[in-house]
């Protein structure tokens, strides 16, 4: 396992994550770097998700009954208003994601599976900051 202790507090108790076997252990600048990243990805998904919904509120305010509107129009509509939902939902499972892992990093729980336990893998979550799930557990949950 990897020890490094966060940038702001230094005095802090040091952070360890585990690294899958042949990986190098994660450093202080690296553990700070995908802080960062979880809560730049917090940010991101709370404003879209605030975008997201004005844009529907906009779409129901217009109105969907079609009355005096081309079915063509009022079928654009939908499929847009569908569209802004399906966004908006994205949003929201990407937004719980990354406050999953933040609250693992937090707890320093983060870099271990969530399924078995097994490390994640320190590539992976440089690529994916919000990965709670090795790549073997990620696969089969997405075949259920």
């Amino acid at each position: 396992m990897a020890s490094a202790r966060t940038k702001d507090d230094p005095k802090s108790k040091a952070i360890t994550f585990p690294v899958a076997e042949g990986e190098d252990p994660w450093t202080e600048d690296e553990v700070e770097e995908i802080r960062q990243e979880l809560l730049a990805d917090i940010a991101r998904m709370e404003r879209a998700i605030e975008v997201a919904e004005a844009g529907l509120a906009e779409m129901f305010e217009e109105g969907t009954d079609g009355a005096g509107r081309d079915p063509a129009d009022v079928g654009s509509s939908n499929f847009e208003r569908d569209q802004e939902m399906s966004l908006a939902q994205n949003a929201r499972d990407m937004l719980e994601q990354a406050q999953l892992a933040h609250r693992m990093f937090e707890s320093g729980e983060y870099g271990s599976c969530e399924s078995c336990g097994q490390p994640i893998g320190k590539d992976r979550l440089q690529v994916f900051p919000r990965a709670t799930m090795c790549v073997s557990c990620k696969q089969r949950e997405e075949r259920r």
